[in-house]
């Protein structure tokens, strides 16, 4: 296959794309060539600015692609995590996938803004709960309202199971049951924007009786919330100007659907917000030009998107904040009109009463399940560095475990985590080691909590 230099063209100018199905092979690629820069000229405006309402449960208008082809976003059934530095578009981002849920009468939104400022101002007339700043006080504002999204999704499930199967066929939230206002089920999307402030704060908290961090219990909240929220119609939009491995918890990150990553600053924050080793595929978001503004590479859910579609580049539509506040004063309008405007929108900031007891157990039946051995002693032993290094040599492990190696690197092996060999420094050289990449490990993680999933269901 010819490279972009032999064709004279910048690499943007190249879109390569596999050819499937009928008459698909893996040594058969589509080329399509630009003449010029696709990403160049000026942003379009949403298409949503045209349409009077949408319905949530439809794809939302995301952007379109080099060829100039519309990519839709599905927001029900998955989460979403958009990355990038500043300044590069991430709020527009955040509020076009937040925007098919403003124009949708029936679903409900919590908005928690941790930048402070006017960017998502706009959703305080129409959001159920609105939080914005990053004061301590506003910090557990929003660990209260996630504490009672986390108990009404409990809720949920109790009162499917209670519903007939021509109402509910299977324990899962439906269009019709949704738009039941009887029923009390809506959409419900929760937009963070500098999820980072909230994660991140290290004020001391007693949950369950034991000792946390009130980040730590935010982050257990949340991985609650993106793991179990989806069939009962919740949906989670984490946006961060700061994709680091010290950010978002592996646990939280493990089992978040679907990503976009703007430009970053390198090939290791963009595989933060992509998925491991997506540099290695083709996909690195540091490679991004700066010029770009509002281009990033898109990795959609696989459930909703279609198995063979890995990821894309995507020019986002441009969501200023004169098309952000016409599209959240019509959201306004629509839900009054329905009769479905209520909570902070209408002057009630206080959380609903819930069982802290039993939110509690729930966040440790899940988020906090219990990892087999070896692999629980080599979590807890790596600590941090699990998300800050990427290699780590089986001799040191055997030695600060005080295991037997052979035994060790067959149940290392037997959790997914086999052991291979990289070179490691040695004084003013390197040697080549047998270990285990943190990668691995993190992959071993995210197959317990799937596991955990399907045993709970």
């Amino acid at each position: 296959m010819r490279s972009p230099s032999a064709l004279a063209v910048d690499e943007v100018q190249l879109i390569v794309e596999r050819v499937r199905g009928r008459g698909g092979h893996a040594g058969r690629v589509f080329l399509w060539v630009a003449d010029e820069d696709p990403y160049a000229g000026p942003s379009l405006r949403t298409p949503l600015l045209e349409v009077e309402q949408w319905d949530a449960w439809r794809p939302v208008p995301f952007g379109r692609d080099a060829r100039n082809r519309r990519m839709d976003l599905p927001l029900v059934w998955t989460s979403l995590l958009v990355g990038a530095i500043p300044r590069q578009g991430k709020t527009f981002a955040t509020r076009l996938a937040a925007s098919g849920v403003v124009l949708d009468p029936y679903a409900r939104l919590y908005v928690f803004d941790g930048k402070g400022g006017k960017d998502w101002e706009a959703a305080e007339r129409i959001a159920y709960r609105f939080v914005c700043g990053d004061e301590l006080e506003h910090i557990r504002t929003v660990c209260g309202y996630l504490v009672e999204l986390v108990a009404e999704v409990q809720s949920r499930y109790a009162r499917m199971s209670t519903l007939d199967d021509e109402v509910c066929p299977e324990s899962k939230i439906t269009p019709t049951i949704s738009r039941d206002v009887d029923l009390g089920m809506p959409i419900t999307a929760v937009i963070i924007d500098e999820v980072q402030v909230f994660l991140q704060n290290p004020a001391r908290e007693q949950v369950g009786g034991k000792k946390t961090t009130l980040g730590a219990y935010v982050a257990d909240l949340l991985t609650y919330l993106v793991r179990k929220g989806p069939a009962a119609g919740v949906v989670v939009v984490l946006a961060t100007q700061r994709p680091d491995s010290n950010t978002i918890p592996s646990r939280l990150r493990a089992v978040l659907g679907s990503r976009f990553a703007l430009r970053v600053m390198d090939w290791r924050d963009s595989n933060i917000v992509l998925g491991e080793q997506m540099n290695t595929r083709g996909y690195d978001a540091s490679t991004l030009l700066p010029s770009h503004k509002g281009v990033g590479i898109l990795r959609p859910d696989g459930e909703t998107a279609g198995a063979d579609l890995l990821a894309m580049t995507v020019r986002t539509y441009y969501m200023p904040n004169v098309d952000w506040r016409a599209i959240c004063a019509r959201g306004r309008a629509l839900r009054e009109a329905a009769g479905t405007l209520g909570g902070h929108a209408v002057g009630d900031v206080t959380a609903n009463a819930v069982d802290s007891a039993a939110v509690v157990k729930a966040l440790g039946a899940g988020s906090r399940i219990e990892l087999p051995e070896p692999l629980a002693s080599v979590i807890s032993y790596l600590g941090d560095e699990l998300d800050e290094r990427e290699f780590v040599p089986t001799a040191e492990l055997v030695h600060a475990l005080d295991v037997e190696s052979t035994a060790f690197g067959r149940e290392m092996g037997e959790l997914g985590c086999r052991p291979l060999r990289q070179y490691v420094p040695d004084g003013d050289s390197t040697r080549r080691v047998r270990g285990c990449l943190t990668a691995d490990l993190r992959a071993a993680i995210a197959d317990e909590i799937g596991s955990s999933d399907v045993e709970q269901s």
